[in-house]
């Protein structure tokens, strides 16, 4: 994945419906929108607005892991969509006493967001992905007026 062709991600908004969760990402020229299930839903509303679980959840538990192991969170890409199916990585990096390390993780989009979101990293979107996507920022501003 080349991170210089990704597309940066200019906002993220949610909005619950009836089935799950749409998931907005808004971009400079485009927005497109992920269908997630109701629960993280729930869970990226609540990382957007800073809301701290009383216990940790399981997004928390992989950042707490991730620092135990002295890495972090680069970014997150949507990196392909097949079938109306969306696909993520994770890119993480791992500093050590003598190298760096960089790894990138497959994730559902859902999830990886949540994490970018919690570890306030950028994410990006592949130009094929927005290319593949119809554009819902008419959508969008739309639901917007409704709320």
């Amino acid at each position: 994945m080349n991170k210089k062709e990704a597309i940066p991600v200019t906002s993220i908004e949610v909005i619950p419906t009836k089935g799950g969760t749409a998931v907005f990402l808004v971009t400079e020229n485009k927005t497109i929108v992920i269908q997630v299930d109701t629960l993280v839903g729930e869970y990226l509303l609540a990382a957007l607005a800073n809301k701290v679980a009383e216990r940790p959840q399981t997004h928390d538990l992989m950042l707490h892991l991730l620092l135990g192991l002295d890495a972090d969170i680069s970014h997150v890409t949507v990196v392909e969509m097949k079938e109306g199916v969306f696909f993520a990585r994770i890119v993480i990096n791992q500093v050590g006493p003598v190298a760096r390390k960089v790894a990138e993780v497959d994730a559902r989009p859902s999830d990886a967001l949540v994490l970018a979101v919690k570890a306030k990293r950028p994410v990006f979107i592949m130009p094929a992905v927005l290319d593949a996507c119809e554009d819902m920022t008419e959508t969008l501003a739309r639901l917007r007026k409704q709320s």
